[in-house]
Formats: C-alpha cells, sequence, structure tokens
C-alpha cells in the first residue's frame, strides 16, 4: 500500500502538521504503481528528499482510463445532472477552504513559492475556479432552433467523455478540473513529477465531496511514460496540457497519430509590457516588478520584455533597479521573503545559460545575473538588447527581464516590437490615456492585455494565447466550451401514416 507522508513545519509562518498519501489516485482509492516503482520528491530550497511518491506507468493510465470511463457510463456524465455535479463542485471547494494552510504548505515545499502569496492567494483562487465552475454545472444546455411548426430542432451540449489534464500548482489543477467536470466529463490528471502534492491532498477531499469512484483519477509519473501513454491512449478522448510549447507540439503529433483526439493547450510566452511617458510611474514601477519577478520568474504569462518610452526611460529603471533590489532570496516559508528557489538545478542552469547568451551577444547585465548558493538566481534586469538577442525572442521562465527603450509617439512601432515573437500569451499597457491604452491593447496579438496592471487574473475572464502560445482558452465561460460535444437533434413532428 502506498505511504503516508507527514510532516510538522516549524516555521515563521505556518507551523502546522501535514498528511499527505503519496500513492495514485484511481476510483477514489490510493494505490500503487503497477512497478511498485517511486519517485523522489525534492525539495528546491534545501535539495534534500522530501518524500517518495508512486511512480504510475503505461498500465496505470490503462487501469485510471478504465475507472474513468465506467465512472462516466454509470454514474457521471449523462447520469448526474448538473445540480448533482454542482453540489459536489461547491463541497470540494469548501473543503479546499478549510485545508487551505496545509495546501499552500505543500505546494511551498515543492514548487519553492512564498507561503504567504500561496495562503493568501493561490489557494484561495483555487477554490474560487470551483465555486465559478460549480455555479455553471447546471447551466450547460443547448438551443432550440425555430425552422418551422413540422419540425423540432434543438442541440444538446453533451460531455465528452474521458478527459485527461497536465497541472504542476493548485491552481492549474483547479483550472483543469473545474470545466471538465461541471461539463460532466470524468478525468485522468497528471500532475508534474516534481510537484504533486497538492493535487493529492486535494484527493483526499474527493469522497467527502461526494464524487463517485473514478469521476477523479489521479496518475503521478514521468511525462516520458505516463504522458505518452495519455497522449497516445484510444480511450482518451481529449487531453488538455499546461507547459513548454515543444511538449505541447508532441502531444499533438501523438493525439493526431492515435485516434484524433480533442486537444488544448497552454503553452509558453515571451509577454510585452508597454510604459508610455504619461503612466503613473510608481505603479508602473511595481506592476512590472510584480509582472516578471512573480514566483521566480516561473509563469509562462511573465512581463519579461519590458517597453519604456524615452521620456521616462531613465527614471523608470532607476526605480524599477531600487524595487527589484528589495526582493529578498531565501526561505520561502519566511514571512520576509519575496523570492525563493527556482524549481530545480535543471532550471537555475538553463536560466544562467539564457544570462551568459545574453552577454555574448553584447546585452548589458544592467543587476543581478548571478547564480547563487542552492537554485537561486539573483533578479535580473538586461539593458541595450537588440531584437534578435535569445533574451528577447525566447523564454526563459526565470527572473530575467530586458528594459527597452523607444521613441515613437503613435506607438506604431513599439507594437511591432511587441509583436515580434512567436508567442502570444499576454500583455500589458500603461498610460492614463484611456483611448490609447484601448487602441494598443487592441493591435496587441495576446490572449490577455492588461492595462496598468499585471498578473490579474479572474475566474469568470477566459485566459489562454495566440500563435505559439496555445490552443483554447482556460477560465471562464469559454472554457466549457471544450469539454462537450454539440448534439442537432432534428425531430420531424408531421409524419405522416397510411
Amino acid at each position: 500500500m502506498p505511504s503516508i507522508f507527514t510532516h510538522k513545519f516549524d516555521t515563521a509562518t505556518y507551523k502546522g502538521p501535514v498528511a499527505v498519501n503519496t500513492g495514485l489516485f484511481i476510483n477514489n482509492k490510493f494505490v500503487d504503481g503497477s512497478d511498485k516503482t517511486t519517485i523522489d520528491l525534492i525539495n528546491p530550497y534545501t535539495g534534500q528528499i522530501i518524500t517518495k511518491i508512486s511512480e504510475g506507468t503505461a498500465k496505470d493510465v490503462d487501469i485510471a482510463v478504465e475507472a474513468a470511463e465506467k465512472a462516466y457510463n454509470t454514474a457521471w456524465g449523462l447520469k448526474a445532472p448538473g445540480a448533482a455535479r454542482s453540489k459536489c463542485l461547491n463541497k470540494l471547494a469548501a473543503l479546499m477552504e478549510e485545508a487551505a494552510e496545509e495546501i499552500a504548505a505543500l505546494e511551498t515545499l515543492c514548487n519553492g513559492g512564498s507561503y504567504l502569496v500561496n495562503k493568501g492567494w493561490s489557494v484561495p483562487f483555487a477554490a474560487d475556479i470551483i465555486k465559478y465552475y460549480a455555479g455553471w454545472a447546471d447551466k450547460i444546455h443547448g438551443q432550440v432552433v425555430e425552422t418551422d411548426e413540422r419540425k423540432l430542432n434543438y442541440t444538446r451540449h453533451e460531455p465528452i467523455g474521458v478527459v485527461v489534464r497536465w497541472q504542476s500548482t493548485v491552481i492549474m489543477f483547479a483550472m483543469k478540473i473545474g470545466p471538465a467536470l461541471a461539463a460532466g466529463n470524468t478525468i485522468v490528471l497528471k500532475p508534474s513529477e516534481m510537484t504533486p502534492l497538492s493535487a493529492l491532498r486535494v484527493c483526499m477531499m474527493v469522497e467527502e465531496a461526494g464524487f463517485p469512484p473514478g469521476v477523479l483519477n489521479v496518475v503521478t509519473g514521468y511525462g516520458t511514460t505516463v504522458g505518452a501513454a495519455i497522449s497516445s491512449h484510444m480511450k482518451i478522448d481529449k487531453v488538455a496540457f499546461t507547459g513548454s510549447t515543444a511538449v505541447g507540439r508532441k502531444i499533438m503529433e501523438a493525439a493526431a497519430r492515435s485516434n484524433l483526439k480533442n486537444v488544448t493547450l497552454e503553452l509558453g510566452g515571451k509577454s510585452p509590457n508597454i510604459i508610455f511617458n504619461d503612466a503613473d510611474l510608481d505603479q508602473a514601477v511595481k506592476w512590472a516588478a510584480h509582472g516578471i519577478f512573480f514566483n521566480q520568474g516561473q509563469v509562462c504569462f511573465a512581463g519579461s520584455r519590458i517597453y519604456v518610452q524615452s521620456g521616462i526611460y531613465d527614471e523608470f529603471l532607476a526605480k524599477f533597479t531600487e524595487r527589484t533590489k528589495m526582493n529578498k532570496l531565501g526561505d520561502p516559508f519566511s514571512a520576509d521573503v519575496y523570492q525563493g528557489p527556482q524549481i530545480s538545478p535543471i532550471q537555475a542552469d538553463r536560466i544562467m545559460d539564457y544570462v551568459n547568451s545574453g552577454k555574448e551577444q553584447g546585452a548589458k547585465v544592467h543587476l543581478g545575473g548571478e547564480r547563487q548558493e542552492g537554485n537561486f538566481v539573483t533578479p535580473t534586469i538586461f539593458t541595450e538588447t537588440k531584437p534578435n538577442m535569445k533574451i528577447v525572442q525566447e523564454e526563459i521562465f526565470g527572473p530575467v527581464s530586458v528594459v527597452i527603450k523607444f521613441e515613437d509617439r503613435d506607438a506604431t512601432d513599439v507594437v511591432r516590437q511587441a509583436n515580434d515573437t512567436i508567442y502570444g500569451l499576454a500583455a500589458a499597457v500603461f498610460t492614463q490615456n484611456l483611448t490609447q491604452a484601448i487602441e494598443v491593447g487592441h493591435a496587441l496579438k495576446a490572449g490577455t492585455i492588461w492595462v496598468n496592471c499585471y498578473n490579474e487574473l479572474s475566474p469568470g475572464m477566459p485566459f489562454g494565447g495566440y500563435k505559439q502560445s496555445g490552443l483554447g482558452r482556460e477560465l471562464g465561460s469559454y472554457a466549457l466550451e471544450h469539454y462537450v460535444n454539440v448534439k442537432a437533434m432534428h425531430v420531424n413532428l408531421a409524419i405522416k401514416t397510411e
């Protein structure tokens, strides 16, 4: 049987105990993987082993899919009315709120992000997402389409079936399961092998929330085994993935080769943040720092390209530098620490490769650019860059920004520069001219535009990208469209019998 990981935290911010089952979660039970093998889970701050989690295999994916398919046909799907699905989701959200401190501590333990941020924002926001989709569960329906009196034409919105999601944080967990379960689908979920504990902790609440066995299943494991099995599985009807563009492309290829399953992807970004002369400078500095340095820069929509108009460039750079120097690095459970470690030594090394590339290509390291003991990379500001540099074009996924001066008054050239990327996930505009903000926002090729803010999300607002930043949308009513099949019913009312 899988083990229970227990830990007594004794930090400045959290002192409570946690207990989480480290097995696979199938049919509302925790089980060992088929091969009885495990994966070491590493604390990114200490470098020490936290615990061991069960390693799933392709055979375990088969078992989980069978459980999900049975649940879909017998207890969920079209068998469970929207009101029943809503009740389960609301109960799950309430249980998550009750265990918010435990879930936040597990998040921080695995990913190195600030405990206070996880407790104060990440977990509550995840619960809000679940509640939002609980409200939708009994409102997913079709239309009656008027034709003539001899016909009754209507549509039905039916759940797709067994769907699979990837996730790495508790927010992504909620973004993945919320719309899928609300629409009546059953789920096989693969968390990141580096950050699975918060998902497993929520699984311990699933039965109490009232979900029938097999509705939500979690198979932990590696992308090369579990992920590959999922992408090519003939009984999985849809795959939704959050991660790198390179992996997203492989998932699409595997889906096409198998049963041409439905795919939605939320992928990488290289998001521009455009700051005009008339912006509230202090607010622009605050939001720009939050936009790039939040969660150690490990955010797909991080505002890594900061374009500043020439009239305020020098003053912005000076204030942005001072603000960045305030980012204290250290133990993510400390109340005064803003930046914890990168998720792994591999990721820290990758970031430093980009820093070195910037230097080699002639950019100036204005601040930071250093690797510190452990998985820490100091907050970094590059200046004097050129558009073709790797640090300007490629996603770094770390605390590295480029600050670029622009001159044009009508914003034509800065918009061109901002759109000069293979990505299109998010962008921001800082100005007190509302007309300019809207015009520039409309011209930017990105799925989310922030005006005078950054990193602001809402359960009701869709999130997703243009170009190679992905396919489809998370959050809002738009996400539900990816989890239903639309059936057209044509009923002839004028039946004649001889």
